[in-house]
């Protein structure tokens, strides 16, 4: 069975040679680079099996994009301290959504009132939208990219209807289909990222419900969690025009 592997950086400009990528089922570091195939210089390898490679890397590249721990220890957060993230963020917050629905939304009376009438009503006096509409206007950049399935789950639907009130306070909203988000290999993973500096990742239980927050600092995992974000930002389009394609399919 192939194993999965999780890009994990590259210090090339140009093909993405050399790279390094982890196995998640193992933790194992799969280093991509030039193979080294000269006798002379495979003669003096020590304990080079005949059925090892070997490649040359630069030293930058595991210095930058090498594991620093062997297991990363877990910097979990309150609520408090997330919600603070949204006041005090510099430039840009943004968010990959992956999850087919959110416990909290199922909880919502706006969610009530959609499965009743097909659509979202909305209060503007909410928190979250009178913090958002005064970042965005303050100039700083609010964006999201949700993935969907097709056909859309109820829970879907209602975010998407909903994305019209979060694109009223000037919040960037996009949308891609999970068929797309799985050829750009955009992992399943909801986060937040604030500033290209810190990670919010958002850990679920199987019955959408969200269990704990993890900050995530590490420069190495950030740059990974912003290819993400420019990956996802790259092949997402906006959320009226996802609602058209949706609406021509039903």
């Amino acid at each position: 069975m192939a194993r999965q592997l999780r890009f994990t950086g590259t210090d090339s400009e140009v093909d993405g040679c050399p790279a390094l990528h982890m196995d998640e089922g193992t933790g194992e570091i799969i280093v991509q680079g030039r193979p080294v195939t000269d006798p002379g210089d495979l003669a003096q390898l020590q304990y080079f099996g005949p059925d090892d490679a070997a490649v040359a890397v630069p030293r930058e590249l595991l210095v930058n994009w090498g594991p620093k721990e062997m297991e990363r220890v877990p910097e979990l957060v309150d609520r408090d301290i997330f919600r603070c993230l949204f006041k005090t963020f510099e430039h840009t917050a943004w968010r990959l959504e992956t999850r087919r629905g959110y416990a909290s939304d199922r909880q919502d009376p706006d969610f009530q009132e959609f499965l009743v009438t097909g659509s979202s009503p909305c209060d503007p006096n909410e928190p979250w939208f009178v913090n958002i509409k005064a970042q965005t206007e303050a100039g700083k950049r609010v964006g999201r990219v949700r993935v969907a399935d097709n056909p859309p789950s109820v829970e879907q639907l209602f975010l998407l209807d909903y994305a019209r009130h979060n694109a009223a306070v000037g919040e960037d909203m996009r949308y891609l289909w999970r068929e797309d988000a799985d050829r750009a290999t955009l992992p399943a993973e909801d986060f937040w990222i604030f500033d290209s500096r810190t990670v919010a990742l958002l850990h679920f239980d199987d019955e959408d419900n969200m269990l704990d927050i993890e900050l995530i600092t590490e420069p190495a995992e950030v740059v990974r969690y912003a290819i993400i974000r420019d990956a996802a930002m790259h092949h997402a389009i906006p959320y009226d025009q996802f609602a058209a394609q949706v609406a021509a399919t039903e």
